[in-house]
Order: structure tokens, then sequence, then C-alpha cells
């Protein structure tokens, strides 16, 4: 079992300054469809020659959703915080772009509204790099995805239900996504995953990884760098120890009957 950082768009630290203090670790890249092509490409190239392996396409936000608690808040960004991904943003030229960063960050949103399919075969047709596909929640869209020989993955992600409240749950999403697209793309797993039993309920459902995002910003919040080593190390022991609980020896002993649905005891 390893581990892969998908680096954001919005991160306040250049996609360059992040594979500089970590050169050795896996890194993909998550980015949205701008509405400029060029820069678009631009920022395609720029991730390449950092030494990005994959590109994470976020597909599910065509506009941002009203963020309530943010609004109540009255949360503002403080001025020195920058998003140096986002330079050029206007023209492919490189130019300070931190209030366009600061703009896209808190409420407009960074996604050409009119993306497509189409958009997609493009993208494969600029760069090497394998694409996953962030936000798919269907068998259909999943479905879709194989006609199109650039999406190598389907993150199975709802954006932790701050865009769109109601959305399904990924964990319930993911076994029709999984029998959808088969062994021909790898599908993975975001949202909700705060303990080992819960990595390894997605993983007998089908999902070759999961991805973390609020425990890792808690270890960060709590102890720095040695905070995130003890959020990785706390759930790979709580994952051993509900492998070996379960009878699993290894990652490939971890079958869908693990899982019970709750509503299974409403039938005993």
């Amino acid at each position: 079992m390893g581990a892969c950082m998908a680096v954001s768009t919005f991160s306040n630290s250049s996609a360059e300054d992040i594979m500089a203090a970590s050169p050795h670790g896996l890194k993909w890249f998550q980015m949205y469809f701008m509405p400029n092509k060029v820069f678009t490409q631009h920022l395609i190239q720029k991730v390449e020659r950092a030494g990005y392996k994959a590109l994470v396409v976020t597909v599910d936000l065509p506009i941002v959703g009203k963020r309530y608690s943010d609004i109540r808040n009255k949360f503002q960004l403080p001025s020195h915080v920058t998003v140096p991904n986002l330079l050029a943003l206007k023209d492919g030229s490189e130019q300070d772009s931190a209030k366009d960063g600061r703009n896209y960050g808190m409420g407009g949103s960074p996604q050409d509204p009119a993306f497509s399919w189409k958009d997609i075969d493009w993208l494969s047709s600029i760069t090497k790099l394998p694409i996953i596909l962030k936000g798919i929640l269907t068998a259909e869209d999943a479905g879709i995805a194989l006609d199109h020989p650039g999406v190598k993955g389907i993150l199975v992600s709802n954006h932790g239900g701050r865009q769109l409240d109601g959305v399904p749950a990924t964990i319930e999403a993911l076994p029709e996504i999984v029998r959808a697209v088969g062994d021909k793309l790898e599908v993975y797993l975001d949202g909700g995953v705060r303990t080992g039993t819960d990595a390894l309920k997605a993983l007998a459902l089908g999902a070759r990884a999961v991805f973390l995002g609020r425990p890792v910003i808690w270890g960060l919040t709590f102890n720095g760098e040695e905070g995130v080593r003890q959020v990785m190390k706390i759930l790979r022991d709580e994952l051993d120890l509900a492998m070996a609980l379960s009878g699993c020896c290894s990652l490939g002993d971890i079958q869908p009957t693990l899982v019970v649905r709750e509503d299974a005891y409403s039938k005993l």
C-alpha cells in the first residue's frame, strides 16, 4: 500500500514548489477546464514539466455552489494568500494573477460552464498524461467515459457535499460505477473516509484507492507535517487491523461480501 497526493490548482504553493519539496512521492494534479484554452494548455505543460503523473480533471462544477457557512462567517482569504498556479489566466502570458486566483477561490467558477466530453478529447490530444475524471456519480456517465480513450480512471466524488446538498454518498454510488466500467478503468473514491474501516469498505466495493481531505487537514492543523504523518499512520494501522480481523492477508483478499448494507438487517 502506498500514497499519492492530488495537488489542487488552488494550492497556495506552486506545483513546482510542491514537487521540489517532495520529489520522490507520487503526485497527480487536480485541475479544471478553464474558459481560456491557452491558459488550460499552459497549465498542463507546467505540471508536465514539473513531473506530475496524471491529471485529475474536475467535471462536476460548472458553477460554484452557495456555501452558507462561509457567508454567515463572512469568510475571506487572508490578503497574503495567493494562488500561484493561476498565473496567466487571461491570455497565456506570465503575470501577477493573485486577484484572479482569489476571486476564483471565493465564489467565481474556474470551470468553463460549457465544458463537455469534446473538451475531454481535446485535453487528451494535448497531453500524454492519463486523465482521471473527478466527480462521476452515475453508471451512465461512467459508461460514456469508456468512449474516450484518454480517460484512464474515475474518481467517485461529490465535493464533500459542499456544492450541491443532497447528492448521493460516494460509497453508495461506487458499486454501480465499478460494474459499469469493469476492468477497463480504474475507480477511486473520496468523500467521508475517516477511518481504516471506511477505506476497507470502499476497497471491498471496488475502489482501487481512497482519497482523503479533511483528516489530513486536521492533522496538519494540529501538528504540521508530523500531524499529517500521524493521521496517515493511524489510518494505515486501522486498515491493517480491519483487514486482519476480516481474514484478509492482502488487498487481493478483500471482497464485496465483506460489506453488509444496513437495510439487510430489516430482512432478518
